[in-house]
């Protein structure tokens, strides 16, 4: 996706970039581009308040879809893609978000339209999505709503 290698290419990473060196190379960035640093430079702030801006996106979305996140979110994953139905789906720009009953909310990227068309004329949307969506595209959690007692 042309996202995720924008913000590959923002942060001079490759797809192989762990937990570790993501970090290593945000604190790196934010500390070159702090818009404090340009405090007496009014173009410069500005300059710097959109780079760091950019920079702290790009880094909290690699993080987001990190082997090592998904790895550690991969028992919940399982469990919403295995027993929750799906609540509702929507389509753009070949993202394709998907809302479960437990309330997860899961965004695929890369995922072509014609997949997306399947889906929506599948008789049960629920079972091409464990077939073809769930482990065929880069995916991340996008917000899991927690339930009160």
């Amino acid at each position: 996706m042309k996202k995720i290698s924008d913000y590959r290419k923002l942060l001079g990473v490759n797809e192989s970039a762990g937990l570790d060196e993501l970090k290593t190379v945000y604190r790196s960035m934010i500390k070159n581009w702090h818009p404090d640093r340009f405090a007496d430079d009014e173009e410069r702030h500005s300059e710097a308040h959109d780079k760091s801006k950019s920079i702290i996106e790009a880094y909290h979305f690699l993080v987001s879809i990190a082997p090592e996140t998904l790895q550690s979110t991969l028992n919940d994953y399982k469990n919403t893609i295995e027993t929750s139905n799906i609540l509702n789906f929507e389509f753009k720009s070949q993202v394709l978000t998907v809302s479960f009953h437990d309330g997860s909310v899961y965004e695929y990227f890369d995922v072509p339209k014609a997949v997306y068309v399947k889906l929506v004329n599948a008789d049960s949307p629920g079972r091409f999505a464990r077939r073809h969506i769930y482990n065929s595209f880069v995916y991340r959690s996008t917000t899991k709503i927690v339930a009160s007692a």
